[in-house]
């Protein structure tokens, strides 16, 4: 912490192996610095308990959220970073970064400013970023040690025997979490001493023969090659990033391991597949194909033993913990039992994302009624319990759709999950401030309509993020995932995709003030509409016809389409509607030189408003008739309309604006 501060904020890195306790120590270290920074702390995790990186765009999102600041949905990595330096050059504050791969990871979201401090955890150095103060764990000493196991065990049980108890640490390597493992069986086992649980760990095999190769800690022997195997053994290939477990972690957690029932140590080894390591107990029963109550019973268990920790109704399981199961598994389970398992647990997820959403439909509708025939365990009893359910497993929910599209095989259910989601999330959260998540998951389904040749799904994505592109201001991406959109809706020969895609890129062309491309294309969107006779799309387009005409100064041929969008309307009995587009025509009229017209259709729309009984609409079509009867000379006419649309309504301002300028002038 000493020494002269640089432009960036100082990194202090705690470096150490899976187990060492550098998060906890460097929870520690936050706790303790917090008075320094007013602005408080932040924390984000880099790789997941699986080894799989966090991508910096995520981890960007995640800490933009946590300051309460919108990030646009569909921003690349680099855009987000970005906006983190912005948001942390201006603020006090302590990141914690847990768990960098590398440097990558971290110097992306360092602030030009020294204001802040970052401290960061991981297993080596993080070479390429400046000003790193590191800290590297070893273990516990062995006084550090008997006291943390004396926290599981009882001071009693130390005293009684403290040689054993230092004997079991020094077995235990002095790593943390190979006490707490150790601890937590002493713990459910009172009965049991201290000395013969550390006979026991020195008896077990030390050369980690009882996992695959590619988790024992054990380096390879000397000159052996990369590639050397046993006669007879099948070697699995292993990614790079994945660190090796340190040898007494892997021997207190096949001590503990060992010693659980048969379906524990299935429901154990089968939270490997848990998405980015958060469960629950429909997670594991799904998994294990057990009841929830059970799976919630052996969750608690694992709790107890130090297997899993527990945050509210999740249950995480420890990353450095996360590659011997997943070895386990692999090992001792057959593929097509563990896709099985993956795949029951994403179909529980698909009923409980349907049983979420159908909570917020009205009694007695559809959904309603499909929920009541589910069990009760998959049932909510309110949208609020099932908002909290959608917000408290929000990273687990992304992480389970992400990993269905990944596996490949079970793309049916991938897409079904996928759907789901977005319905529960645009059902609790609304389309807007879920935006970011719902950009993700359309990307998700482009990838399966890629892969699958499912050119109807994606046409649909497409349209799905070119239009959150659009909301966004990215219009000419908008535009790109438009036309897109259209080959793949001509390919399925979906009608709806490419009128929908004909239109979409026309309003893409009004956003970037290209008014001749716009009208050619509402023009071919309104020939699609006319064939299959849709009147109310119909009308809309010759709205938007006449929009984008007026705004080209074609003043004839905008009158001719809002009269079409009139009759329309009128067609359709929609009497509101005809009154706003002949409000529409009464501004070209006056826009082309021709008060007195525009006067006439401003009265007749002020007719079909009244008509309607849409008091807002006539008041504000009163207004505008008053200001078109000042422009022609008559203000006592003009305070006559102004007066009945004040006894329309008590709130003036609360009555519709309809400017007499286009946004163009």
């Amino acid at each position: 912490m000493a020494g002269r501060k640089g432009k960036r904020p100082r990194v202090l890195l705690i470096a150490g192996r899976p187990g060492s306790g550098r998060t906890s120590l460097a929870d520690e270290l936050a706790r303790g610095l917090t008075d320094g920074y007013p602005d408080g702390v932040l924390r984000a995790r880099l790789t997941l308990p699986g080894g799989e990186r966090v991508p910096t765009g995520d981890t960007a999102r995640e800490l933009l959220g946590a300051l309460a600041l919108v990030a646009p949905p569909g921003e690349d990595e680099d855009e987000l970073a970005e906006r983190v330096r912005e948001a942390l050059s201006v603020r006090r504050l302590l990141l914690l970064l847990d768990d960098a791969a590398d440097a990558d990871q971290v110097d992306p979201l360092l602030p030009d400013a020294a204001d802040c401090l970052v401290v960061a955890t991981a297993t080596g150095p993080l070479t390429g970023v400046p000003d790193v103060r590191p800290c590297t764990l070893g273990g516990l000493d062995t006084g550090a040690g008997v006291e943390l196991l004396g926290r599981f065990t009882g001071k009693v049980r130390i005293t009684c025997d403290p040689r054993s108890a230092e004997a079991l640490v020094e077995e235990c390597g002095g790593q943390p979490a190979a006490l707490v493992l150790v601890g937590g069986w002493l713990a459910a086992r009172p009965k049991e001493s201290v000395a013969d649980v550390a006979k026991q760990l020195r008896e077990l095999p030390g050369d980690d023969s009882w996992l695959p190769r590619e988790t024992a800690a054990a380096p390879p022997a000397a000159g052996a090659g990369e590639d050397a195997e046993e006669p007879g053994e099948v070697r699995r290939a292993v990614p790079v990033e994945q660190p090796s477990a340190p040898r007494p972690l892997v021997r207190a957690f096949r001590f503990v391991y060992e010693s659980l029932p048969a379906p524990a140590a299935r429901i154990l080894r089968f939270l490997a597949l848990a998405p980015a390591g958060l469960a629950d107990a429909h997670t594991a029963s799904a998994l294990a194909g057990c009841s929830v109550s059970a799976a919630q019973s052996t969750l608690d268990d694992f709790v107890a033993l130090g297997l899993l920790r527990q945050f509210g109704p999740q249950y995480e399981v420890p990353g450095a913990l996360a590659p011997l199961l997943r070895a386990l598994m692999e090992d001792r389970d057959r593929p097509a039992e563990i896709q099985l398992a993956r795949a029951r647990m994403l179909e529980r997820t698909v009923r409980l994302l349907q049983s979420c959403r159908a909570v917020t439909e009205s009694e007695g509708s559809p959904a309603r009624k499909r929920l009541a025939g589910l069990p009760r365990s998959l049932r909510f009893p309110n949208a609020p319990a099932a908002a909290e359910w959608l917000r408290t497993r929000g990273t687990a929910l992304l992480a389970s759709a992400r990993v269905a599209v990944e596996d490949g095989d079970l793309d049916t259910l991938a897409r079904r999950l996928v759907a789901a989601l977005v319905r529960a999330l645009i059902a609790h959260r609304g389309a807007e401030d879920a935006a970011a998540e719902l950009y993700g998951l359309h990307q998700l389904v482009l990838s399966v309509a890629e892969r699958r040749d499912l050119p109807r799904e994606k046409a649909a994505a497409l349209l799905n993020l070119a239009d959150l592109d659009a909301r966004t201001g990215r219009t000419q991406e908008a535009l790109t995932r438009y036309r897109a959109a259209l080959e793949a809706g001509r390919a399925a020969n979906d009608l709806f995709a490419i009128s929908r895609a004909m239109e979409s890129v026309g309003g893409a062309y009004q956003e970037l003030g290209d008014w001749q491309r716009a009208s050619d294309w509402y023009g071919r969107a309104l020939a699609q509409r006319q064939n299959r006779g849709e009147l109310t799309d119909e009308a809309r387009l010759y709205g938007r016809l006449g929009t984008v005409l007026t705004y080209a100064g074609r003043y004839g041929e905008a009158l001719r389409n809002w009269r079409a969008a009139a009759a329309g309307h009128r067609r359709l009995g929609d009497l509101a509607g005809q009154a706003r587009v002949l409000s529409e025509a009464a501004r070209v009229q006056e826009y082309a030189g021709r008060p007195e017209e525009s006067l006439r259709t401003c009265r007749e729309a002020v007719e079909w408003a009244r008509q309607a009984s849409d008091v807002r609409l006539q008041a504000a079509l009163e207004i505008r008739l008053a200001d078109t009867l000042d422009r022609l000379g008559d203000p006592a006419a003009a305070r006559l309309h102004r007066g009945s649309a004040e006894r329309l309504l008590v709130d003036p301002a609360s009555a519709y604006e309809i400017r007499s300028e286009s946004a163009k002038d």
